[in-house]
């Protein structure tokens, strides 16, 4: 066997590991590992403009295939920009290895220029934060790295100096076989059984489902065919469970619609599948409360729970649905779908009157004909802020398309980035960009990494000159708004001054062709389109509850303005309602 670098090994050590991109800005002490990147075929070295949007692009590509993704940062202030997407990428549960260089080893602990400690500053956001201070630590801390991130779902980091990272790496290392993928885990027998009695004990049943319903669509149908459960769904739910669903009750929370809320309040039994939905002011707490979780960690830690369940939603209700009972009354059900389809009726109002006829644009419009015009199969990456809700409200799952965005973390300025992560995968695959005039301005450098690798990426720019969420929340808690008016260049003329194709929108009979012409174009794409600002309704009731923004709030609907073909569904879904 040649004799390695510990650079050299590591790459070797990432491409055994599936990693294939490795995300990040050069610099003195990441030297090495890129000159390695540059000799090795097997991976490539990707260069953004700021570390952020290689933690964001490695993120978003670690949540599309569940698999390893990797990115860097050099010494100091370079792996420092770091931070804010690994936190994304940690709360999102998606593997990412983070390699942050390292000043001389010989210099740690003196002030030298550069200096963090990084080994120390990304403990909170990482399952495994360490430093290689020696050559002999290789391979098995880096290997350790790797199993963590993907065993527990997550990043991991390691700090390595530049000089050891040009040393030889030693000759008799032992390199492991690695986990490159995560099993199905299993309740045990009592829970199972537990689990069946409540189910036949309850006369009324919901399912509220998350992220971890995600491969357990069929498992999910089947399950509440069985038992006659409306099922609602958190955000992060959206894209697995929605679609295909005749027992859909819409979302609960914040930016919640539909019948949800009174599904969850209203049954005798609530089952939490696979989600860690952080809003407990819309979870009821008098009810009996199952969770099933492939985290235990996760269990009970967002409302009171008669039954904790430790295992992978899919793997569970194959286990559960033989031992329930069929229950014959869809009573309930179908007073939850007549609840539902009439709670859409009531908030499609706003959206319909007059759309194609105001200026500036509605938002809303824009969304809708975003849905229509999109890839069957397309990749969604929505910027936090209002974006998410017209991405709740109106993206259309099918099973094919994706939809990710900052849902845990709440950062804004994720979507550009994620959308390089989630372009590299497959660039014959749409990717579209939902970002906001605020995002896209924070981390506009990294449009230049689109156009720079030809990455066929469109953005979408929702471009209301403000920071829409933020001046929602201080209305809704009483202040006027401040600081969240944005003065906006043409974002379309910089886009063509960069080299892509770029486009301003401002009456809402182009809205269409504009769409198409950018899904058309072979290469990078800005579509901007000035929305209207005043596209917020306030809740007709404000409570001191509504005081924390995104947290608590005593109204079920807070953002009015239409739900897109979820209207249509849920008509289609009342046709199995019996009439009397």
């Amino acid at each position: 066997m040649a004799k390695q670098t510990v650079a050299e090994q590591t790459v070797d050590i990432l491409v055994r590991a599936g990693v294939r991109r490795l995300y990040g800005v050069v610099g003195d002490s990441l030297n090495p590992v890129v000159d390695a990147i540059r000799r090795n075929a097997a991976i490539d070295w990707i260069q953004v403009r700021h570390e952020e949007a290689a933690a964001f692009a490695a993120g978003a590509e670690a949540q599309l295939t569940g698999k390893l993704a990797a990115c860097a940062g050099s010494c100091g202030p370079g792996n420092l920009h770091l931070i804010n997407g690994l936190y994304d990428a940690h709360r999102s549960m998606a593997p990412v290895l983070a390699l942050a260089s390292h000043i001389p080893s010989s210099e740690i602990g003196t002030g030298f220029f550069q200096e963090t400690h990084p080994d120390q500053l990304f403990r909170e956001c990482s399952h495994y934060c360490e430093l290689i201070s020696n050559p002999q630590q290789m391979p098995r801390v880096l290997q350790t790295a790797v199993q963590n991130a993907i065993g527990q779902g997550g990043v991991s980091v390691i700090t390595l100096p530049g000089d050891i990272a040009a040393q030889q790496a030693p000759e008799r290392s032992i390199e492991h076989a690695l986990v490159t993928t995560r099993p199905t885990v299993r309740p045990g027998d009592a829970e199972i059984e537990a689990l069946a009695r409540m189910v036949d004990e309850a006369g009324k049943v919901t399912l509220f489902c998350g992220s971890g319903t995600a491969g357990a669509h069929d498992e999910v149908m089947r399950f509440a065919e069985r038992v006659k459960a409306p099922v609602g769904h958190a955000l992060r739910g959206k894209e697995w469970i929605q679609y295909d669903n005749p027992y859909d009750v819409g979302m609960s929370g914040l930016l919640g619609y539909g019948a949800a809320y009174e599904a969850t309040h209203e049954c005798d039994l609530l089952i939490l599948l696979g989600t860690d939905f952080p809003y407990n002011a819309f979870l009821p707490n008098d009810v009996k409360i199952a969770q099933v979780d492939v985290r235990p960690q996760h269990l009970g830690r967002r409302s009171k729970l008669d039954l904790a369940v430790w295992g992978d939603v899919r793997e569970t209700l194959r286990c559960l649905t033989p031992k329930v009972q069929v229950k014959s009354s869809r009573k309930f059900l179908d007073k939850m779908l007549k609840k539902h389809a009439d709670a859409l009726e009531g908030v499609v109002k706003a959206y319909t009157r007059k759309v194609e006829k105001h200026t500036p644009i509605h938002p809303e419009y824009v969304a809708s004909i975003l849905d229509e015009e999109a890839a069957a199969d397309a990749i969604f990456t929505v910027d936090t802020g209002m974006n998410n809700v017209w991405a709740a409200r109106y993206l259309t799952p099918n099973g094919r398309r994706r939809v990710i965005g900052s849902f845990t973390h709440g950062s804004m300025a994720n979507a550009l980035p994620q959308a390089i992560g989630a372009q590299f995968l497959d660039r014959d695959r749409q990717v579209v960009a939902m970002s906001g005039d605020g995002g896209f301005a924070m981390l506009m450098g990294d449009f230049l990494t689109l156009v720079q690798y030809d990455l066929p990426v469109k953005i979408v720019l929702f471009n209301n000159s403000s920071l829409g969420m933020v001046e929602l929340e201080m209305m809704v808690g009483g202040l006027p708004a401040y600081g969240t008016t944005n003065h906006n260049p043409d974002f379309a003329a910089i886009a063509r001054a960069a080299g892509a194709h770029g486009v301003r929108v401002e009456k809402p009979k182009h809205v269409r062709g504009a769409l198409r012409d950018a899904f058309k174009h072979k290469g990078p794409a800005l579509v901007d389109i000035v929305t209207d600002p005043n596209a917020l309704s306030i809740p007709p009731k404000i409570s001191a509850e509504m005081v924390g923004g995104f947290a608590l709030s005593a109204g079920k609907i807070v953002l009015d303005g239409g739900v897109g073909r979820m209207r249509q569904m849920a008509r289609s879904n009342l046709r199995n309602v019996p009439r009397p």
